[in-house]
């Protein structure tokens, strides 16, 4: 259900006050509390589920991109459900105006001013459902939120609640009525993960669970958000060592002298892969980022960024996603992974 935000909610929620960090205890039982409440819903997903926490967890953004129907929307609302935050959802279409996104200034002709009249984006978690369905230009009203956590409405800076995450919702570019995400937009996207179909089990358990109940009803919020920006300040101090950054700037350096990519990765992503993988660390147990992590977030992180040249693709019958991934996969084995990397 989408809750309105007071200007006041949003003025508490960028209050100056630096968040206590969860202790190890609090860390596990509540990220282990939270993907039990989004594995009631999304059942047989581990990997989305874990994606998504993450993101969260790393102050990113995701996209999750898959044909209609296998539970994207269900992903991002059974997370949003989970947290006692602010949300909203914003359902992109082609008449979506970026005013409808942002907020617009209002005169009021009583106090003889313009006011600001917050938009859709000012929540904790937004939902940008089929995010590619409405223009470039509605597109982009949210790079400036994803980057920096405000808005900027006739020279007026606006702070949007913190945490902030966008979980976005987008069906593959060959579906009827959609746009291409510019570069800028997807490169503020910290992942993109796709569902893929259930398995067998799953769906006709799907089928008996969902005839006469929807299992999004029966969801309690399992954390706040000041609980979530303790877990945020937990695994911010996860220890990276000097030989894990620079194996995963080696990796981002790869993608841009790659003969099969025209578009490397940009160091946004560099920096954004080894926030994740400080959280995937946390998420096992561990106060020390390990070269495993940096490799397992490899394609999430980096293949939504990366373009490849044309002729990489049609000269192989490969798809653009398939060239990608290959891509990745010689450079993860070409660079050389770190030994002692919790010095």
């Amino acid at each position: 259900m989408d809750h309105p935000v007071t200007t006041e909610q949003v003025a508490l929620s960028r209050a100056p006050v630096p968040p206590r960090p969860a202790s190890a205890e609090e860390f596990a039982g509540l990220t282990e509390s939270i993907v039990a409440s989004v594995q009631r819903v999304i059942d047989g997903k581990p990997d989305a589920v874990r994606s998504a926490l993450v993101c969260l967890l790393a102050e990113g953004h995701l996209l999750i991109e898959d044909v209609p129907g296998v539970g994207k929307t269900m992903l991002a609302r059974a997370l949003a459900a989970s947290v006692d935050a602010t949300v909203r959802r914003i359902q992109f279409t082609p008449d979506l105006l970026p005013g409808d996104v942002t907020g617009v200034s209002v005169f009021n002709p009583v106090a003889r001013e313009f006011e600001f009249k917050h938009g859709a984006v000012f929540a904790n978690i937004v939902i940008a459902d089929e995010i590619n369905r409405s223009s470039p230009k509605t597109q982009s009203a949210l790079l400036e939120a994803m980057e920096e956590g405000q808005v900027t409405v006739d020279g007026a800076t606006h702070p949007l609640p913190d945490p902030f995450l966008v979980v976005a919702t987008q069906n593959p570019l060959e579906m009827e009525g959609t746009y291409a995400l510019p570069e800028a937009q997807r490169d503020r996207f910290m992942m993109r993960i796709s569902m893929g179909y259930p398995d067998a089990r799953s769906e006709a358990l799907m089928l008996r669970q969902r005839e006469s109940v929807n299992p999004l009803d029966a969801i309690r919020p399992v954390a706040s958000a000041p609980q979530i920006a303790a877990l945020i300040a937990w695994a911010r101090a996860v220890h990276v060592a000097p030989a894990i950054e620079d194996y995963a700037v080696a990796l981002a350096a790869a993608t841009r002298t790659h003969g099969d990519l025209r578009l490397g990765a940009s160091p946004r992503a560099t920096l954004q892969l080894v926030r994740a993988a400080k959280v995937w660390a946390a998420l096992d147990g561990r106060g020390f980022v390990i070269p495993d992590d940096i490799t397992a977030l490899l394609v999430p992180v980096f293949a939504h960024r990366l373009i490849p040249t044309r002729s990489a693709g049609g000269a192989r019958a490969k798809s653009m996603t398939e060239v990608i991934e290959s891509a990745l996969g010689q450079i993860a084995a070409s660079v050389r992974v770190p030994i002692a990397a919790r010095q």
